[in-house]
C-alpha cells in the first residue's frame, strides 16, 4: 500500500494483511476502525486505527504500510 491509498481510506474498508493466514488460507481482513489522522509538519506520516476479529486491534502507521493492500 502507498501512502497515497492510506491517506483515502474511509471508516469500515477492509485491508489484507499480507504476513497472516486465515484456517482456510484466505488472508487475514482488517477493517478501518476510525478516521485517518495524518499530520502538518510530517506529511510522509499516517496513522489508521484497524480492527480484526473481536478484539484484535492495531494500527496501520507509515512504518508498515507494506504489510496491507486495500481490498477489492
Amino acid at each position: 500500500m502507498t501512502l497515497q491509498e492510506a491517506r483515502q481510506l474511509q471508516h469500515g474498508q477492509i485491508l489484507h494483511y499480507r504476513h497472516a493466514r486465515n484456517a482456510d488460507g484466505t488472508p487475514q481482513r482488517w477493517r478501518v476502525n476510525g478516521a485517518v489522522k495524518t499530520w502538518k509538519r510530517s506529511p510522509e506520516r499516517v496513522e489508521v486505527p484497524l480492527k480484526h476479529g473481536l478484539y484484535a486491534y492495531g494500527y496501520l502507521r507509515d512504518d508498515n504500510l507494506a504489510d496491507f493492500d486495500v481490498a477489492r
